[in-house]
């Protein structure tokens, strides 16, 4: 059975920087896309960020030039860099699959940017 559990998340000023890690246990993820989704209160959750299993990353454009996605397929672990934070990136965060499986959502991290 496949489970994510991302982690990371917090309060930080605007302008801050935060690094969210999702670590999946299961067989999926050394042959899987990743994706980084992020679900601001009474939005769609939408996607923020992906990367192909060869490491090739793509971004959504309110987030491109200030995140960052990386993956380490060893740990079986995907990254989120996020830099230049601003008020607007609040929301929770949430790793699955590239395109996402419904079965495989977490719990999120919650990233609140606030001054």
């Amino acid at each position: 059975q496949v489970q994510l559990v991302e982690s990371g998340g917090g309060l930080v000023q605007p302008g801050g920087s935060l690094r969210l890690s999702c670590a999946a246990s299961g067989s999926i993820f050394s042959i899987s896309a990743m994706g980084w989704y992020r679900q601001a209160p009474g939005n769609w959750r939408d996607l923020v960020a992906t990367i192909t299993r060869g490491g090739s990353p793509n971004y959504a454009d309110s987030v491109k030039g200030r995140f960052t996605i990386s993956r380490d397929n060893a740990k079986n672990t995907v990254y989120l860099q996020m830099n230049s934070l601003k008020p607007e990136d609040t929301a929770v965060y949430y790793c699955n699959t590239n395109p996402p499986s419904r079965g495989y959502w977490g719990k999120g991290t919650l990233v609140t940017v606030s001054s």
